[in-house]
């Protein structure tokens, strides 16, 4: 009798949500990884190229599913209501785990509702134009915006968006004004700016690098204090003459809150030897991508970078008024 208890006991504790037996065969399917952007966008691309990475060091098919809308928030907001099991995670932005917290009333916490895994890249942008644009660098752009007041326009991925907020400081530090074109997200946005729909972009380097190196698109400068090693013909914005205009997005891995410790583990060092594998990291330099340090790669850097970085961006958003409707 006392051996049969024993034994159920076993059965059932080994059935219990994040108990050891349960995480020890981790993953034992297929795990789907949120881009809450659309496809063909930056976040895409870097999703693909980090889900290949994670699908061999964790053995099992990784799935990208686009979810975008809202400056990302829609598909933020579906991965901090699934099951906290390891099997939905979410490759997020400064935008959905920083500047949406201000811009956009939510029915989640950008830091509380997630379990941080990794930093994975930091990425500047590219100021850049259409094609027959009458400006050739960073000043004739700012004298010719001067002088042509609201009759340019640049394209966003939506409301409180990097590109967004990059543009308004943008306006804010050279006197000038634009309208904005809100897209789904910086990938449709990119495709407008090559067919001469919009003026300017103010881009992350992993959308826009490809299509500089195709002829497409005239970049004008990298928000970085140097350039980069992918494009280094681009000059920096202090080299153009916007001295200061430093701007870094950055992408990181979390999970829903309340995933299993072990678990969580095993995907941070799924993340590092994706990282540390020179045919994946080639692949995210080329478009622009400074990879995250590997003693930048653990979760309470993670959870500390984002606290560090909501105390330093909310008050710049909701001192703009920057909100979504």
């Amino acid at each position: 009798m006392l051996l049969r208890l024993a034994f159920a006991a076993t059965i059932a504790a080994s059935t219990l949500p994040g108990s050891t037996a349960a995480t020890q065969s981790y993953p034992s399917r297929t795990i789907t990884l949120v881009v809450p952007f659309p496809a063909g966008g930056p976040t895409d691309t870097i999703g693909r190229v980090l889900g290949d990475g994670l699908q061999a060091a964790l053995g099992q098919t990784v799935i990208i599913e686009n979810v975008p809308g809202a400056t990302g928030s829609i598909g933020t907001a579906k991965v901090a209501r699934a099951n906290a099991d390891g099997y939905t995670l979410i490759l997020g932005t400064v935008a959905t785990h920083v500047f949406n917290g201000a811009a956009y009333a939510l029915n989640y916490d950008v830091a509380r509702d997630f379990d941080p895994i990794s930093l994975i890249a930091f990425d500047p942008q590219v100021i850049a134009v259409r094609k027959g644009f009458p400006a050739t660098d960073l000043g004739q752009l700012i004298a010719w915006l001067h002088n042509n007041p609201d009759k340019a326009t640049a394209g966003t991925a939506g409301v409180g968006s990097t590109s967004h907020i990059s543009a308004v400081n943008f306006q804010k530090l050279t006197g000038t004004q634009f309208g904005f074109v809100p897209y789904r997200g910086l990938g449709p946005a990119m495709r407008d700016l090559m067919s001469g729909h919009i003026d300017i972009l103010f881009d992350l380097a992993a959308n826009s690098i490809p299509q500089v190196k195709a002829g497409s698109i005239n970049a004008l400068a990298v928000t970085a204090a140097n350039r980069l090693a992918s494009a280094p013909e681009i000059p920096t914005v202090d080299e153009a003459g916007l001295t200061g205009f430093h701007f870094v997005n950055w992408h990181a891995v979390w999970t829903p809150r309340g995933t299993p410790a072990d678990v969580s583990a095993k995907l941070n060092a799924a993340v590092r030897k994706t990282l540390s594998d020179p045919i994946t990291a080639k692949r995210l330099t080329d478009i622009g991508q400074q990879l995250a340090p590997s003693e930048r790669q653990s979760a309470d850097t993670l959870a500390a970078y984002q606290k560090d970085e909501i105390a330093r961006w909310w008050p710049v958003i909701k001192g703009a008024n920057i909100q979504a409707e």
